[in-house]
């Protein structure tokens, strides 16, 4: 199974408080998501809104799409969302 992140731009979904981004698994766009709890308990995000949000994403992207990774491996492909639970505790970026 071949897994690639492209560069693209996340975007923020109020819907669900989510930041929501895109792989590309076989080639095929899969959709992956952030919890917002999850960027402020582990990745910094401070400010509790969109732009602190998405800070925190850019500064956390490699360690949020190697989960994504994982989890994409152990789903065979399918739809993720990380949430805060997905990191271990007392490793925060920043």
């Amino acid at each position: 199974m071949e897994i690639r992140f492209p560069a693209d731009a996340p975007a923020y979904r109020d819907s669900n408080l989510t930041v929501v981004f895109r792989a590309l698994v076989d080639g095929e766009p899969v959709p992956c998501a952030i919890s917002v709890e999850a960027l402020e308990d582990h990745f910094g995000a401070y400010t509790e809104d969109l732009e602190g949000w998405m800070r925190a994403f850019d500064a956390g992207r490699p360690r949020i799409e190697a989960v994504a990774r994982e989890h994409l491996q152990i789903s065979n492909g399918t739809p993720v969302l990380l949430k805060s639970g997905h990191f271990p505790p007392g490793n925060v970026a920043g």
